[in-house]
């Protein structure tokens, strides 16, 4: 099962991930591709709305609720792990998986960095990373752009993941 590839975005917070992925979405799709996204929530949350009847599906124990309209569906299903190997299975149907978030998930990384708010990186010593999104004079051994750059960074993530 190699398909699809889970690439993470990662940054400390307010670094900028929700709008980098954002950019990121637009190319990947403006060049034909599909993209799954898994945002990685540490303190859970609310898909659905109490007094919802999808919320009270789910709250007397249906291991699955799905809510559908001509035009989208939303799920809600039971799981033991939030890893995002298990996960993956849900996005079959797309060529990339980006993750905002999973630091310590071993996938590929890109971060993104803001001098002015942080005080240095998170994937200094990272294997993983494998790209760095900053304005700020800090080099670390794998490729460097701006934010502004986002047609250059799907480059590499077309080049590295979709080809």
């Amino acid at each position: 099962m190699l398909k699809p590839h889970i690439i993470s975005v990662v940054g400390k917070s307010n670094s900028g991930k929700t709008t980098l992925i954002e950019k990121l979405i637009k190319e990947i799709k403006k060049r034909g591709y599909k993209i799954g996204i898994i945002k990685h929530s540490l303190h859970g949350f609310d898909m659905d709305k109490s007094g919802k009847d999808s919320f009270k599906h789910a709250a007397a124990g249906a291991d699955t609720v799905m809510a559908a309209s001509s035009s989208r569906i939303g799920i809600v299903k039971r799981v033991t792990s939030d890893n995002p190997d298990e996960l993956k299975k849900y996005f079959q149907d797309v060529d990339i998986v980006v993750t905002e978030g999973y630091k310590k998930a071993g996938k590929p990384k890109i971060e993104i960095f803001r001098q002015e708010i942080h005080k240095e990186p998170l994937c200094i010593k990272d294997d993983t990373l494998f790209a760095f999104i900053t304005d700020s004079d800090i080099k670390l051994n794998v490729p460097k752009f701006k934010t502004s750059e986002i047609e250059k960074l799907t480059d590499l993530i077309e080049e590295r993941f979709l080809k």
